[in-house]
């Protein structure tokens, strides 16, 4: 990898811990250039400024997160019940391993400017969009009781996400335990037992 594409990804990763630990508008592009060893100039040769910056470390979860689930979702069986968990698992798996950009993505979107905002926003709305359609196509099949698709993909994506606000690495569940429990969880939640 040459300077220039290191001197990025320093900056990325930096950035992303700084604005978990501390907030978006607490940090300056001054800080992270500091946290980076390079100039606050240098970091104007990647990101035009503070917003992109955010903006990219957010697009670049959700296109992680699209792309991971459809990896997963191309080997899942066709039977509902058998989708949703999987989908449980791999939210669960997915987020549990990446706490900074999980809580960049869900507490500091409303820091980007509008027209930012609504990009984000359509990646969120194509990704919840695959857990609505597990859901429909259980309640078409009988698999499932579910009285509004839409409600509920909120609410069981708030419960698998909220895992972060709680979960710490050598707790007394493992991580296999977590996953299976939110699985048990959203199985439940839709009266699929």
């Amino acid at each position: 990898m040459n300077r220039p594409a290191r001197t990025k990804d320093m900056i990325r990763a930096e950035a992303l811990r700084l604005f978990a630990a501390r907030g978006y508008e607490a940090v300056s592009m001054r800080d992270i250039a500091g946290a980076v060893g390079v100039q606050p100039g240098a970091i104007y040769n990647h990101f035009p400024n503070k917003q992109q910056l955010l903006f990219a470390l957010l697009g670049e979860h959700m296109e992680r997160l699209a792309e991971a689930w459809e990896r997963e979702a191309a080997a899942l069986p066709a039977e509902p019940a058998a989708r949703l968990e999987a989908f449980a698992r791999f939210h669960i798996r997915f987020h549990i391993e990446r706490p900074d950009e999980v809580f960049l993505s869900y507490m500091e979107l409303r820091a980007l400017v509008p027209e930012l905002f609504v990009r984000i926003e359509a990646q969120r709305r194509a990704y919840e969009g695959a857990l609505k359609a597990i859901l429909e196509e259980g309640a078409a099949a009988g698999a499932f009781t579910v009285d509004d698709p839409h409600v509920t993909a909120m609410a069981l994506l708030a419960m698998l996400t909220g895992v972060n606000t709680w979960y710490r690495s050598g707790g007394r569940l493992s991580k296999t335990k977590i996953e299976n429990y939110y699985a048990a969880l959203v199985l439940r939640a839709v009266q699929c037992v």
